[in-house]
């Protein structure tokens, strides 16, 4: 499993023109899921992304996570994660799964976010989406699971 992180003061995501998914202030998860990952991925991949400290205390250092801030994640699928481009021009995504495989995941994921306290919304798995954000920093974070 895959996971770019981005801090965020706002992030929504839209499927032909209609909001579908939006926050003021949290993380957007770009998630992408690989053939083998199971729900230890997933487990591990929500408590790393709640738990990350990369949001600012009263001093301005990062040391608060996204509960500690009152922000949301914003959990958008993206099978292009796991593109390889080492050969040609044209990427190859045989490392990512299928929507067979992934679906349930990233569903799972959703879920484990949420039974962390944290307000989670989503984008559309599989459609056409558009996903704008004003990144905070900016700070963004690739994580790939054990």
């Amino acid at each position: 499993m895959r996971a770019v992180l981005q801090r965020v003061r706002r992030a929504r995501v839209l499927v032909e023109g209609d909001v579908i998914g939006a926050i003021e202030g949290g993380l957007l998860v770009l998630l992408g899921v690989a053939p083998a990952d199971s729900v230890d991925q997933v487990r591990w991949m929500a408590d790393k992304a709640v738990g990350m400290r990369i949001f600012a205390d009263e001093d301005g250092k990062m040391n608060r996570d996204v509960r500690e801030a009152g922000g949301g994640i914003l959990v958008v699928s993206q099978f292009t994660l796991f593109g390889d481009c080492k050969k040609g021009r044209r990427p190859s995504f045989v490392g990512a799964a299928t929507p067979e495989v992934a679906i349930p995941l990233y569903e799972a994921f959703v879920t484990a976010i949420r039974a962390h306290g944290v307000r989670a919304e989503t984008g559309r798995f599989g459609a056409d989406m558009q996903v704008e954000l004003v990144n905070d920093g900016p700070v963004t974070l690739i994580l790939d699971s054990p």
